[in-house]
């Protein structure tokens, strides 16, 4: 590969950028993938709006390049601003390879890079949400319609290929006609390691759900909230452990006076932000993420990489991890009752409980431990790589599905 500096492939290192909208983002979901590329070779920087991670960014060994933009602003100027922003940083830093994570880093990252012309993209999805489904409120609605055109775009540019985290959502994408199926590598997750997240031994009864993740809607805490009352109508001692905080740029955000009235609820605790999640699945017998869609939970490959026993919805996402009968008891969508059913099954079988926590670690070292998705990742640069080398055949064109 001939160098865009105007060297040979073996005077510097690929240069590879991740565009991510948040720091915090890129560190809690990204850093093992990232972490493999710079074994592999690379030189990794990374493009966020900067908060509170840039330093600890910085410690791994990749330059930290910020940017002005909001993960929520769906306004039309401030996007056009975010696009030019992003395309003189792409001119600038002349990256080998860019790998955009989530939709709106996807969308405005996408249309930069071909204002840019850079040579190799990564476009990945982590989540199909409630706007690029056309669901919600009438702003979501419309920036879902103006996201899919978009996509019809920018995922059919030769030498770019579009990572999804679950087969359910490739076939979603597939069926809508926004790219072939030969376009669409599956990499679940970005890996979890299982070394830092061991198995931890199973805590003294009263038995706890855990829940981690944001104080959503489309979470499903509400519902959770509901499930753990009827449990305690029932007389079954069962405690519920909240560990996460709202999200205000959010739509579906619970609101400071609802989560008021729960801390007043008996066996229900509110713990905030965790910086150490380890600690919530050292203190809860089961993990429950009751959520409407996800592209594939973090939360609950910790879960089951500390060897715990899942309660979650049987939707996209969630059904990567949790695998009905074997690892996890799957409910509706929004279904409390149903819940409250599930979490209370795992409550009083604790041989159940048992048995579903060593499937859950099996799973994990499966093909969701960090070394092993960071592998395939890196060999996803590396085929992006191979195509932009001089003489060498591009991808083929993408199909229209």
């Amino acid at each position: 590969m001939v160098s865009r500096e105007g060297g040979s492939a073996g005077s510097r290192r690929p240069k590879l950028l991740y565009l991510v909208t948040e720091d915090w983002y890129f560190w809690s979901h990204r850093l093992p993938m990232a972490r493999a590329a710079r074994d592999a070779g690379f030189d990794v920087a990374v493009a966020t709006r900067v908060d509170k991670h840039a330093e600890r960014i910085a410690t791994e060994g990749f330059r930290v390049l910020p940017l002005n933009w909001r993960r929520r602003s769906v306004h039309p100027g401030e996007a056009l601003g975010a696009v030019a922003e992003i395309a003189a940083l792409y001119r600038r830093e002349r990256p080998d390879v860019v790998h955009h994570v989530s939709l709106k880093p996807v969308v405005l990252g996408g249309l930069a890079a071909m204002t840019a012309g850079v040579p190799a993209v990564v476009n990945a999805l982590t989540g199909l949400g409630s706007a690029f489904l056309g669901k919600g409120g009438l702003k979501s609605k419309v920036a879902g319609a103006v996201a899919r055109t978009a996509l019809r775009t920018i995922l059919k540019r030769r030498n770019s290929l579009l990572v999804l985290q679950n087969a359910d959502d490739r076939d979603h994408l597939v069926r809508l006609g926004l790219v072939s199926a030969d376009r669409v590598w599956v990499i679940r997750g970005s890996g979890v390691d299982t070394a830092h997240f061991a198995v931890l031994p199973e805590p003294p009864p009263p038995v706890v759900a855990g829940y981690v993740g944001r104080l959503l809607e489309d979470k499903g805490v509400r519902p959770l909230v509901e499930a753990h009352r009827m449990l305690r109508a029932q007389g079954l001692d069962v405690g519920l452990l909240l560990a996460g905080t709202p999200d205000p740029e959010n739509p579906t955000t619970i609101q400071p006076a609802e989560l008021e009235r729960w801390k007043d609820l008996p066996g229900v605790e509110l713990a905030g932000h965790v910086t150490d999640v380890r600690t919530v699945w050292a203190r809860a017998h089961i993990a429950v993420l009751p959520s409407r869609r996800e592209g594939l939970p973090k939360s609950l490959l910790e879960a089951a990489s500390c060897g715990r026993a899942i309660v979650a919805t049987d939707v996209p996402g969630c059904r990567e991890v949790a695998r009905a009968g074997d690892n996890a008891l799957l409910v509706p969508v929004d279904d409390a009752a149903a819940l409250a059913d599930a979490i209370g099954s795992l409550a009083r079988d604790a041989a159940l409980r048992h048995r579903f926590a060593a499937a859950s670690r099996r799973l994990v070292e499966s093909d969701m431990a960090a070394d092993k998705v960071g592998a395939r990742t890196v060999e996803l640069y590396r085929t992006l790589l191979e195509a932009t080398r001089p003489g060498a055949v591009p991808l083929p064109q993408p199909r229209t599905p």
